[in-house]
C-alpha cells in the first residue's frame, strides 16, 4: 500500500510534467529544500524520476534564514540528505533581519526575496534550465483565498502557475495537483526526515491566518473547498492565458511605437471588448517604465474611461513618473511628458562640403544637406523633403528648437503665419511638435519645418544654378 501511494505521488509529477512540458531529458533543475515536510517529500520524488524515468541533473538549494538557533541543524541536515542523494548542494545563510531594516519589508516578503535572489544565483550558476519549487494544493488554495480578498484579477485568481519564467529561467510547480497530507504522510511512511518551522503556526502572517482559520471556517459550506480552489485556479489560469494572447495580439495589430512613444488609433482600439480594452492598457503600461505597484485596476480604468470618451479629442492625463497618456485628435499615445523630455538646441552651419549630415540628439533625428545640380534635382515627394536655392540663401544657416512667437512666410500665403498654428492646420499632434527642428537663414528667417512645410524663402526657379536639398529622419531608424 505505501508503495503504490508513492508510486501514485511520482506519477502524478510525471502527469504534470507531460502535460505542461515543465522538462526535457538531460534539463539541469535546482530543487528548492526548505527543510519542511513538502520539500522533503519533493525532493525525494524528484530524485526517483531522474535516476528511473528521465535523466535530469538536480541541483538542491537550501536557504538558511537566520531566524531560528535551529537552522544551523537544519541546514547541515539537508546537506547530509544531499549528499546521500548523490545531489549537488548549495546553501546560504542569508541575513533576513538585516534586509527588513534596510527595505522596510515584514520579515515573509524579505524571506521571501532573499530565497528567490539565492535560487536565481545558483540556477545561473550552474546554467540550470529551470527552479523547481514544492508548492501543493493547499498552498494553491491559500494563495487563491489570498488573492481574493486583496480584491483581484482573473491574473490572481489563477493562482501560481505550474511554469512561469523569471529572469531567464523557468520555475516550476510540479505538485500543484498534490494535498500537503499526501507529502507530509510519504515522509512519515517513507522514513524521510524533516522539520516543522514553527512561524508556520502564527496567525500574525496573513497566509497563516487564512490557512488556520479562514479556510477551515469556509470549509464547513463546501467540504471540498481545497478542490474547488484549485479547480477554479486552474480554470481561471487558461482563460487568463487566453485573453493575455488576445491582448498581445491587439497591441501587435493596433500599437504602434512612434518616437519612443506607444500609440494607437481611438476607432480600433473602441472596437475591442472592455476586458481587453483593460488588457491592451495593462500591457502598454508595464512597457513603459513604471514600478509594477503603479500598474493597478484604479488607474487601468482610469485611462480607459477617458479614452473613450467622446466628447474631448485633445488631453493629457498624468499617469505618473514623468510619464502621460496623451489623446491628439484620433491618437493616443504613451510616453515622457512633453513638458519633461523638451530640451533647448541650436547648431549654427557656417559652411560644409559635399553631402552633411546633422546630428540632432536632443531629438533623436537628424538632417541631411544635399548640394545639387539643376540636372540632379527631382521635386521633393513628401515634407521631409525640401529644396532651395543655394545662391539665395542667407549663411550660416541655424537649426534649432521651436521657441514662443515664432512664424514663417509660408508658401503660396501672402505675409507670415504662426508656427503653432501651422502645426494645428496641419494636425501635428502636441506630443510630436517637440520633435520638429526648425531650419533659419542667416537673417533669422524660418525657412523650413523638417515633415510639416517649407516656407517661401529661396525657391527653385527654372534659371537656379545650385541647389541646396535637405531631408530630415529618425537617427534611430537611420542608424
Amino acid at each position: 500500500m505505501e508503495a503504490l501511494r508513492w508510486n501514485k505521488l511520482v506519477n502524478n509529477v510525471l502527469d504534470a510534467a507531460e502535460e505542461h512540458q515543465l522538462w526535457v531529458p538531460g534539463d539541469r533543475i535546482v530543487v528548492a529544500v526548505s527543510g519542511g515536510p513538502d520539500s522533503v517529500a519533493f525532493l525525494h520524488i524528484m530524485h526517483e524520476i531522474s535516476t528511473r524515468h528521465v535523466p535530469l541533473e538536480l541541483i538542491c538549494a537550501h536557504v538558511h534564514h537566520g531566524f531560528r538557533i535551529e537552522s544551523d541543524h537544519e541546514a547541515e541536515m539537508m546537506k547530509e540528505l544531499a549528499h546521500r542523494l548523490g545531489i549537488s548542494f548549495e546553501w546560504v545563510k542569508a541575513d533576513v533581519p538585516s534586509h527588513m531594516k534596510l527595505t522596510g519589508q515584514g520579515p515573509q516578503e524579505a524571506a521571501r526575496n532573499k530565497r528567490y535572489e539565492f535560487l536565481h544565483e545558483v540556477a545561473a550558476k550552474y546554467d540550470a534550465a529551470s527552479i523547481a519549487l514544492a508548492h501543493h494544493a493547499d498552498d494553491q488554495a491559500e494563495t487563491v483565498m489570498l488573492h481574493l480578498l486583496r480584491g483581484s484579477g482573473l491574473s490572481g485568481l489563477a493562482g501560481m502557475k505550474f511554469k512561469r519564467r523569471e529572469k531567464n529561467v523557468e520555475l516550476i510547480r510540479p505538485c500543484l495537483r498534490i494535498n500537503k497530507t499526501d507529502l507530509v504522510e510519504a515522509c512519515n511512511t517513507q522514513g524521510f526526515l524533516y522539520f516543522n518551522d514553527e512561524s508556520n503556526s502564527l496567525r500574525k502572517y496573513r497566509r497563516n491566518a487564512i490557512r488556520l482559520d479562514v479556510l477551515p471556517f469556509l470549509g464547513q459550506y463546501n467540504g471540498q473547498l481545497t478542490p474547488s480552489l484549485n479547480r477554479l485556479a486552474e480554470i481561471v489560469g487558461d482563460e487568463d492565458d487566453f485573453m493575455e494572447q488576445g491582448a498581445y495580439d491587439a497591441y501587435r495589430c493596433l500599437v504602434q511605437a512612434n518616437g519612443g512613444r506607444q500609440t494607437f488609433e481611438v476607432p480600433s482600439f473602441l472596437k475591442l471588448h472592455v476586458a481587453l480594452q483593460r488588457r491592451l492598457i495593462k500591457l502598454i503600461l508595464n512597457y513603459l517604465p513604471l514600478d509594477s505597484d503603479f500598474v493597478d485596476f484604479t488607474r487601468i480604468e482610469t485611462i480607459r474611461r477617458k479614452v473613450i470618451q467622446p466628447d474631448a479629442t485633445t488631453w493629457s492625463l498624468d499617469i505618473g513618473q514623468t510619464l502621460a497618456c496623451t489623446r491628439e485628435y484620433d491618437l493616443i499615445s504613451f510616453g515622457i511628458r512633453t513638458d519633461v523630455q523638451d530640451q533647448s538646441y541650436e547648431y549654427r552651419l557656417a559652411q560644409w562640403s559635399g553631402t552633411y549630415e546633422l546630428s540632432l540628439a536632443e531629438i533623436d533625428r537628424h538632417v541631411r544637406l544635399v548640394p545639387m545640380s539643376p540636372e540632379d534635382y527631382h521635386v521633393p515627394e513628401s515634407a521631409d523633403h525640401a529644396a532651395f536655392d543655394a545662391d539665395q540663401l542667407l549663411m550660416p544657416l541655424v537649426v534649432r528648437s521651436r521657441l514662443p512667437g515664432d512664424t514663417m512666410k509660408v508658401m503660396g500665403l501672402n505675409g507670415s503665419k504662426k508656427v503653432k498654428n501651422i502645426f494645428i492646420d496641419e494636425k501635428i499632434p502636441p506630443s510630436v511638435r517637440s520633435r520638429v527642428p526648425v531650419v533659419c537663414d542667416g537673417a533669422g528667417n524660418i525657412i523650413w519645418l523638417p515633415g510639416v512645410r517649407r516656407s517661401s524663402v529661396a525657391p527653385v526657379r527654372e534659371d537656379t544654378s545650385a541647389i541646396l536639398y535637405m531631408t530630415v529622419g529618425d537617427s534611430a531608424i537611420q542608424g
